[in-house]
């Protein structure tokens, strides 16, 4: 279990350096959105780009990814009817909660958790493809869509071309499937950028608990609670029922199936939430429980499927 606590260790390490800045307001006072906002419209479109431009898009069809496929629809599809019977959110906000339940953090946890628990990085890629073609652009699209005080059949068709992250995407799809090699002086600004996306949205997180209290009254715990609980146990369990009885998955195949569904949520989310300034502290506190609760899953999911 060393690659999920040093993973872990990095990002809880980034965090913090975001807390301490916002806390002694190294940064000025309006320091924590133009992070973001850099983040959402420079620096997360350059890495999206990079990753899909080189990445093996084959991969989406295996037996993996339809399971993370199933696991993280019917999770956010349990959010969305909870919330309507009970939460009576609207359509932003339960797209975050519905994020929240089942938007893995892939990249910076995924990765060193598929290295050195799974033995091999490329068993996250599938999932991390999946979640910048499909889930990101599709919640994106809501958010756009019903943040806008009116919204035009034009405006519907036309969302996707006006949105970075999602253009960034296609992009990067297209040079991937076309097979084009761009030129080192085109591609590497592109990683260069992208390489300050992790680093600006953790930090952003850090600086987004200065000052709060997880799971404060008036917060909306039971959203909170309700995300953090189907993201922790319910997705994983989704993905092993599904694995095992709709794949005939066992073994080392099944172990990674359910270890990436138990991924903690991604920072991306947040990120999306203080953009679109929906959501903010559903994000927030969802991501810190299901951060924490992730290494005692994990260990776990470990015990009885290794």
């Amino acid at each position: 279990m060393g690659g999920v606590l040093t993973g872990f260790s990095i990002i809880a390490f980034v965090i913090a350096v975001g807390y301490v800045i916002e806390r002694f307001q190294i940064c000025g006072p309006r320091a924590r959105p133009v992070f973001n906002r850099t983040a959402f419209f420079v620096t997360n479109p350059a890495l999206l780009f990079t990753v899909l431009a080189g990445a093996d898009l084959h991969a989406a069809f295996s037996t993996v990814i339809r399971t993370s496929l199933i696991s993280a629809v019917l999770s956010a599809a349990i959010f969305v009817g909870v919330s309507r019977l009970f939460f009576r959110r609207k359509a932003a906000e339960t797209t975050i909660g519905a994020l929240a339940s089942s938007y893995v953090n892939a990249n910076n946890i995924g990765i060193p958790v598929a290295s050195y628990v799974l033995g091999d990085a490329t068993y996250v890629a599938p999932v991390l493809l999946l979640q910048l073609i499909v889930f990101a652009p599709t919640a994106l699209t809501v958010l756009d869509m019903t943040t806008r005080a009116s919204v035009s059949l034009r405006a519907i068709l036309t969302q996707p071309f006006r949105n970075p992250m999602i253009i960034a995407s296609a992009v990067g799809v297209v040079v991937s499937l076309t097979g084009v090699h761009l030129p080192d002086p085109v591609f590497e600004p592109f990683k260069l950028l992208g390489g300050a996306a992790v680093p600006l949205v953790l930090m952003a997180f850090g600086m987004s608990l200065s000052g709060s209290k997880p799971l404060k009254a008036g917060s909306g715990r039971k959203e909170i609670l309700t995300a953090a609980a189907l993201k922790s146990v319910g997705m994983p369990a989704i993905a092993f029922v599904s694995g095992h009885f709709l794949f005939g998955a066992s073994g080392h195949l099944l172990f990674v199936m359910v270890v990436l569904a138990a991924l903690p949520g991604a920072q991306n989310i947040y990120n999306f939430a203080d953009t679109y300034s929906r959501g903010q502290t559903i994000a927030r506190d969802s991501i810190l429980l299901t951060t924490i609760a992730a290494v005692p899953v994990l260990i776990v999911i470990a015990a009885f499927l290794a």
